[in-house]
């Protein structure tokens, strides 16, 4: 009769632990939802952009499932179209990504206890808009555990946001003319922006957003963007800085 109980009750543990994994997984892709709204027409233009510039199918779809990388997949087809070398392709693209060995180090604390094969993949997936909605759910109070689950349903969606729109510009991307003057660039900077405002609490929070935005507005006639590239660097050092600052 006990055995029946405890085994009663484990599956009932069981189905509450599974019941809460998805909510906080189905939280993690509604918050997500606004940026990837914005992403989605970025999507489009570099399948119908790599596709254009003489990349085959699965090249472009296989830049997209493989690297995932949005800015540094537009730097790559450019690059690629005017026959620049290999290795300094791969250059350009790391140099791009380094700030997301800053987010990174923003978020190890919170997922060290986590396994490795997990944080492989958490990493594979870290986005500007992930790190966006996780850094904001972390200023909650995030039990241990919680934030893998949160992190996933975010990540998913815009992987999987990502790689659909990439083959919607594939296939459709001719017959949708003038992509560029869209303003897409508009939408995105709104989504980020009601995102990030609302988490500006404390003061390395504004510090770094100040930071930010007169460093975009100083270095914007960098060549290929690499002022903003540079300014978002600077920035999220600015917070980190400050952070460990405070806590001494």
């Amino acid at each position: 009769m006990n055995d029946s109980i405890s085994a009663f009750l484990l599956a009932v543990c069981k189905n509450v632990m599974s019941y809460s994994k998805w909510n906080l997984f189905r939280k993690g892709w509604i918050d997500t939802l606004p940026l990837v709204v914005a992403a989605a027409p970025f999507g489009v233009l570099y399948g119908a952009l790599a596709i254009d510039n003489g990349l085959s199918f699965w090249s472009v779809l296989g830049m997209s499932l493989m690297v995932y990388a949005g800015a540094s997949q537009f730097i790559a087809v450019t690059l690629l179209a005017s026959a620049t070398a290999f290795p300094v392709i791969c250059l350009t693209v790391f140099i791009v990504n380094l700030r997301h060995m800053l987010y990174a180090a923003t978020l190890m604390p919170h997922v060290r206890e986590i396994s490795l094969p997990r944080r492989t993949l958490m990493a594979f997936w870290l986005t500007d808009e992930t790190f966006a909605v996780v850094s904001q759910r972390l200023q909650t109070e995030v039990q241990r555990g919680e934030l893998v689950w949160y992190y996933l349903g975010s990540a998913l969606f815009m992987y999987s946001n990502w790689a659909l729109c990439t083959l919607v510009g594939i296939t459709l991307g001719r017959q949708l003319p003038n992509m560029t003057e869209w303003g897409l660039d508009v939408a995105m900077v709104v989504a980020f922006v009601s995102i990030v405002v609302p988490a500006l609490k404390k003061f390395p929070q504004w510090a770094c957003a100040a930071v930010a935005v007169v460093c975009s507005i100083l270095m914007r006639d960098w060549p290929n963007q690499s002022g903003l590239m540079v300014a978002s660097l600077l920035a999220v050092v600015t917070g980190m800085v400050l952070e460990k600052g405070m806590k001494k």
